[in-house]
């Protein structure tokens, strides 16, 4: 599994891209989560501050 992310939130910030460690996440028009890369280590959600990610 993989974090997701709700487009509807997510402002495209990019605070998850600088919070993740195993470079998982990217921002397009809003950010994309790479399910192969993500270890669901719940920092993304941490530094999301429109609380647009969750397990």
């Amino acid at each position: 599994m993989a974090v997701k992310i709700d487009k509807d939130l997510c402002n495209a910030c990019g605070a998850c891209v600088d919070a993740c460690a195993f470079d998982a996440l990217e921002v397009e028009e809003f950010a994309v989560c790479n399910e192969e890369e993500c270890t669901e280590c719940e920092a993304c959600i941490d530094e999301c501050p429109t609380e647009a990610i969750s397990l």
